[in-house]
Parts: C-alpha cells; structure tokens; sequence
C-alpha cells in the first residue's frame, strides 16, 4: 500500500450522506470532516482535485469497499424474513453508492482506491469508533461528530499507516 500521498481522502459511503475527510499527511491532520450528499460530495472531490493538480500536489481517494466482503446472512430464531429484506436492500443501495463513488472518481482521472472495510474493534455501538477515542490519536477540529465522518477519517488515517494509539480507559 502506497502511503506517500500528499492528501488521502477518506469515504464511507452511504445512502443519504457519505462521510468525507481530507486528510493533510505533513500535517497529519484532518483538515476537513464532513458528510455529504452524492452530488455535492462529487463538487467537492472535483474541486479538490483540481486544486491537487494545480498545486502538483499527490491525491489519492479511499472508498470503503463493503461489497468486497462476501459474508453469509442468517436469520436469527424468531427473525423475519421482511427484516432481512430490507436490511438487504439497505446494503445493496450502499455498495451501489460506494461503487458509483468509485466510478465517478475514475471518470474524472482522481485516483482511487477500493479499500475493504476495517476491523471492528471500538468500544462504541457495535464495535464502532467514538468521537473520544477518535481524537485522541486522529487531530480533529469538529467538537463533535456522525458515525459516517469518523469512519472516513479512520480509513484515511489508516491508509495512511499512522500510527494509532489509544490512552487506557479509566475505571
């Protein structure tokens, strides 16, 4: 995994508002964190990479690739089938929007790569990362933020293999 760019932005795609950050490596700073709709995620992907390319300045866009993981669904003892429909459904929409995301990308010659979702392993609801644990390896400037900014800020911190180290909880 190359690592040397000079910005990564990170997405985690959604149905209503993907989750976007624009993480400056120099700096090791996310200079944006934001979430937002299909088409003014693509004004502002296009504008960024204008300006990378203006400025001869390295970009490289990170899409979390869901549809890269093939898993099994089972239904639980008493689960309904018209549940698992939909949450089926769900996801497809989401794999559709992160793969539009990646095709848009490679239609405006934006570098982009495909990255399978990481691990689980935070103490927040189901096992996702909260704002807290976050910043404390992750400079952030937002004092609060939605599950879908958080995760595209640690997929870009994480693409760009910093270093992620959490202070022990208290209590």
């Amino acid at each position: 995994m190359r690592t040397n760019y000079d910005i990564i932005v990170g997405i985690d795609p959604d149905i209503g508002k993907s989750g976007y950050a624009v993480l400056k490596c120099d700096e090791r700073k996310v200079t944006t964190l934001d979430a937002l709709g299909f088409f003014q995620l693509q004004s502002y992907l296009t504008a960024l990479a204008d300006r990378a390319r203006s400025l001869d300045v390295s970009l490289v866009v990170v899409v979390e690739a869901s549809w890269m993981i093939h898993g099994n669904w089972h239904l639980v003892d008493k689960g309904r089938k018209q549940y698992a429909a939909a949450t089926g459904y769900k996801v497809g929409c989401n794999h559709q929007v992160g793969q539009l995301i990646v095709e848009m990308c490679k239609f405006y010659g934006i570098p982009v790569v495909e990255h399978i979702p990481l691990r689980k392993c935070w103490s927040g609801k189901d096992r996702k990362i909260t704002h807290e644990e976050l910043t404390q390896f992750c400079p952030v400037e937002k004092k609060r933020t939605n599950q879908e900014e958080r995760d595209a800020a640690l997929l870009a911190w994480s693409f760009a293999n910093f270093p992620i180290r959490l202070n022990p909880r208290k209590g």
